[in-house]
């Protein structure tokens, strides 16, 4: 093995999380620090895109927090990421939801995949 190989091991994150892709709600259960405090805030929304590959890969949800949409864009392997939830599977064509940003009321909601059973 060379040296840049050793280096990708000692640094490779080992977290499994379930698989999710666009169109998904899930609920991010991330930590904060405040000062000395640490707690756990769960951002449940969306998942709007899926972008990047490897260590560098970056998932973008959006909620709706009173009448504001609200966007959040998560690195997939941050250490303040304690878990990620699959509430519901959407059912979408694109790979990119932006169009869901000028949609309200009914209009901006996404039909649920139907399961296999």
């Amino acid at each position: 093995m060379n040296l840049i190989q050793i280096v990708e091991n000692a640094f490779k994150v080992e977290k499994n999380y379930p698989e999710f892709k666009s169109g998904d709600t899930v609920t991010v259960h991330y930590k904060i620090i405040e000062g000395s405090k640490e707690r756990i805030q769960n951002y449940r929304g969306t998942v709007i895109q899926v972008k990047g590959q490897g260590p560098t890969m970056t998932f973008t949800v959006r909620k709706m927090s009173g009448n504001v949409g609200v966007e959040r864009i998560f690195p997939l392997y941050s250490p303040f990421i304690e878990e990620i939830e699959v509430n519901k599977r959407g059912s979408v064509r694109r790979a990119r939801i932006y169009y869901l940003r000028q949609l309200t009321g009914k209009k901006a909601r996404i039909k649920e995949k139907r399961s296999a059973n």
